[in-house]
């Protein structure tokens, strides 16, 4: 069992980074659920940061008792007639409420209302990963390092299609490419899919079709992920990457460009583990992003804000999935009462929750499971 010794000498510079970076996330998402929930007149019981037995708490001005709890890997807004932490209608409640309450009942009102509430959660956690990036790009600068080839791999798909060192690639399926960057991302989600290079050669335009490979890789921290793979490199010099800053506008821009990548990137993963064209063992549960805080952590705290960024979006993600239980099957449920015209039966309500309940519970213990599997590896 050295991987239970090894996690636990570590587990104190884990700790801290994880419950920074994952009560962050927590905090915004059920921050769009609060604060749309008041704006529609909803009495709100508790907000609460993490799970199970309350470890501090007040209760504001409005009766609202805001709490943090001991489980810190989720969090909750609790409605008036809420049954439990999923806003599970109690029917019990419901039923005994003077009308005062009842104006002010989450279930009770209109159905766009309630939906608005319930997607507000996950759009706050693409404005959370927009706003961070907005403000990196806005200090930093995004990278802007010409798409010049230093060198090709041989036996590759790009020396497959004539790529050359010095070449410098300036469009992919005719959109322009911007940096280096630009390349390796196109080419990181179009794996078995033929792309058309438009390449600089000594002062003529050629034109390169190639089809990444996937390749099993491992990030720097030595977790395994899928990408597509061309085979070219560019060197960077001793000055590093190039870096342009941006405005305002500019930067709000190229953040909800750079949230909207990895939306897409996340959504590609997901489709090809459920097509078999990705391997399942990247999905990782909460001992391997606590794991990935903490070494993050150790390249400063802008680093962290980006693993926030990216963290938020997938979570944001996640909580969208038509399952009962997370946001997303409660906005499928009111889909449904839309085009019928009237709410799915109690009964089939609370089957669709036992169903997602079950569901989450069974993602939860197979990304904890591919987690012990990572460590002991």
């Amino acid at each position: 069992m050295d991987w239970i010794t090894s996690f636990g000498a570590n587990a104190a510079s884990y700790i801290l980074p994880f419950l920074f970076v994952l009560g962050i996330i927590i905090f915004v998402h059920e921050m769009g659920h609060f604060l749309v929930a008041r704006w529609c007149g909803v009495a709100v019981d508790a907000f609460s940061i993490g799970f199970g037995p309350e470890l501090l708490g007040w209760v504001d001005r409005h009766g609202t008792r805001w709490k943090l709890s001991a489980i810190p890997l989720g969090g909750y807004v609790k409605f008036a007639g809420d049954e439990n932490a999923a806003s599970v209608p109690d029917r019990a409640v419901l039923a005994a409420m003077n009308e005062e309450e009842r104006r002010t009942s989450f279930f009770l009102k209109p159905l766009w209302q309630r939906a608005a509430i319930v997607a507000a959660g996950p759009v706050a956690n693409f404005i959370l990963a927009i706003a961070i990036f907005s403000i990196f790009f806005m200090i930093s600068g995004r990278p802007v390092a010409d798409a010049v080839v230093s060198a090709v791999e041989p036996d590759s798909p790009a020396a497959a299609a004539g790529f050359e060192p010095g070449d410098v690639i300036v469009a992919i399926d005719g959109d322009k490419v911007r940096s280096f960057s630009t390349v390796q991302r196109t080419v990181a989600s179009a794996a078995g899919s033929p792309l058309t290079f438009t390449v600089e050669r000594g002062g003529e335009r050629l034109e390169l079709v190639a089809t990444p490979e996937l390749r099993e890789l491992t990030d720097p921290f030595g977790n395994p992920y899928s990408s597509g793979v061309l085979g070219v490199r560019r060197e960077v010099g001793a000055e590093g990457i190039p870096r342009e800053r941006l405005g305002p506008i500019g930067a709000i821009g190229a953040g909800a460009a750079e949230t909207w990548y990895i939306t897409t990137r996340t959504v590609d993963v997901v489709t090809g583990i459920f097509s078999g064209t990705q391997s399942a063992s990247q999905l990782g549960g909460p001992i391997r992003v606590a794991q990935l805080s903490g070494e993050v952590a150790g390249l400063g705290i802008a680093a962290l804000f980006s693993l926030a960024a990216m963290l938020s979006v997938s979570i944001g993600l996640i909580n969208l999935l038509p399952v009962p239980m997370l946001d997303g099957g409660h906005l499928l449920f009111y889909l449904i009462e839309g085009v019928r015209g009237r709410p799915l039966s109690e009964r089939a309500q609370d089957v669709g929750f036992r169903i997602g309940l079950a569901l989450v519970l069974l993602l939860m213990g197979f990304a904890t499971f591919n987690d012990i599997v990572h460590l002991t590896s």
